[in-house]
């Protein structure tokens, strides 16, 4: 009986520890969801569009949008969320391009067909090889634009760089609370490569933030939205019956009015 005890209890460390060790190995394939393509010219989806790549500090040469507006009162770096492309994009490109903001959409390493594999570090290096090419190209005042895992990237960022604004959608605390809510059955502090401390990283900002998020998003409790925005003193938009992936945050008019309304 002993002996079958102790066969048991071999076989169930076993199995935990495929299950455990499973999750942090391949944990990055189920942060990280890029589109690769195929993405089309930035002309042939907005006029004056320009396809322009940014070069990072480590060698990455990362292909990304530029639409320039002449006399722009702002140009927008967009740091986009953990899935798609920057074709996704283009309806926010296009409502804010109409708002007179120039607008610089990133594709991270591994997304749009761009070389390379996400992590924490290297979003944090392709955002500042975006927010490099802006301060090359735009001349004007520089408001960072991030949406969810995004808005993570850019608080990171301007805690070195700070921007004339900084706008968050859908913002979490951080990685770990994210994941704990989605897969309640792992350790998920224990086994995470990338922490993203959003509310940690957001204190340290100077620039004027304001968070935007949907009352019913299922992906980023809007509980853990608030705490950011509390931990900024930010300007809070809440969008009443939000869902994170809504059109709402697309190109909905209270997300355009942040972004535009953000140099107060």
């Amino acid at each position: 009986m002993r002996k079958k005890v102790l066969i048991a209890l071999a076989v169930a460390v076993t199995l935990v520890g495929v299950v455990f060790g499973g999750a942090f190995a391949f944990q990055r394939k189920l942060i990280y969801l890029p589109e690769a393509g195929p993405v089309p010219g930035a002309a042939a989806v907005l006029p004056g569009g320009r396809d322009v790549t940014l070069t990072t500090s480590d060698g990455l040469s990362l292909a990304s949008w530029y639409f320039p507006v002449a006399g722009a009162k702002a140009a927008v770096l967009v740091a986009p969320g953990n899935a798609g492309n920057r074709s996704f994009r283009t309806p926010l490109a296009r409502a804010l391009t109409a708002r007179g903001l120039s607008v610089l959409l990133l594709d991270y390493r591994g997304y749009g067909g761009n070389p390379g594999e996400p992590s924490e570090e290297g979003l944090a290096l392709d955002v500042r090889a975006a927010q490099d090419f802006l301060v090359r190209e735009a001349g004007t005042p520089l408001i960072y634009f991030g949406e969810s895992l995004g808005s993570a990237v850019v608080t990171e960022l301007a805690t070195e760089r700070q921007p004339s604004a900084l706008v968050l959608r859908s913002p979490f605390v951080d990685l770990a609370s994210v994941g704990q809510r989605h897969y309640p059955f792992l350790p998920v502090r224990w086994l995470l490569r990338d922490e993203y401390p959003t509310k940690d990283a957001v204190t340290r900002v100077k620039a004027p933030v304001t968070v935007v998020f949907g009352s019913a998003d299922s992906i980023v409790p809007a509980q853990q939205s608030r705490e950011v925005a509390q931990a900024a003193g930010a300007r809070t938009i809440e969008v009443p019956g939000a869902d994170h992936n809504d059109p709402a945050f697309s190109d909905g008019p209270e997300l355009i009015d942040a972004i535009a309304g953000a140099i107060r």
